[in-house]
């Protein structure tokens, strides 16, 4: 017992809360102290300068109005006639400007028939492509068939002394496979 009439674990409890209340009054004056930066940043600091929002659809459908329709335009192309660079165009051929109206009781096949003409003559009209005429296989070919090889299956039954009478450029190649027979025999 001590003299102030405290029991030791009294002492001890006064004292460790004496200096917890000191500690945490050098935590809030160190705290006060440290210079709180902002959380939000200002413009001028924002290094982000380059980020766009994408957020709004469309990008300008409301304004119809804040372009050149004349620059869009192709002032050759007005009429419907391009002529072609590449080729020297037809002189008989000459475009016609605009569709006349078609009267009732016009013949439809006839009508159909001179506007395939007409675009089956226009040099100017795509598809710029020709026809190919390919060599084939079959009947009328001089290749004939190929269907009707077939690999045999044993090597002895083809004879390949036939290609040394066709000449010196192949008489080495003939050699090379009698020889190939001879040492299977």
């Amino acid at each position: 017992v001590l003299p102030i009439g405290l029991s030791m674990g009294a002492l001890i409890a006064i004292l460790a809360c004496i200096i917890l209340l000191l500690v945490i009054v050098v935590l809030f004056v160190t705290l006060r102290r440290h210079k709180n930066e902002p959380l939000i940043i200002k413009d001028d600091e924002d290094v982000r300068e380059n980020i766009i929002r994408y957020d709004d659809e469309g990008g300008g459908e409301e304004d119809t109005e804040a372009f050149d329709i004349a620059t869009l335009q192709n002032p050759d192309g007005i009429n419907g006639f391009l002529p072609r660079k590449d080729i020297k165009p037809d002189l008989q051929f000459m475009p016609r400007q605009g569709l006349a109206p078609v009267p009732n009781g016009v013949d439809v096949d006839e009508f159909i028939n001179v506007r395939l003409h007409e675009a089956d003559n226009d040099p100017t009209a795509p598809p710029y492509d020709s026809i190919q005429i390919y060599g084939y296989e079959g009947r009328g070919s001089a290749a004939g068939s190929l269907s009707s090889l077939e690999s045999s299956t044993s090597d002895s039954d083809q004879n390949f002394d036939y290609l040394s009478d066709w000449g010196p450029r192949f008489k080495r190649l003939g050699e090379l496979y009698s020889v190939g027979e001879s040492d299977k025999e």
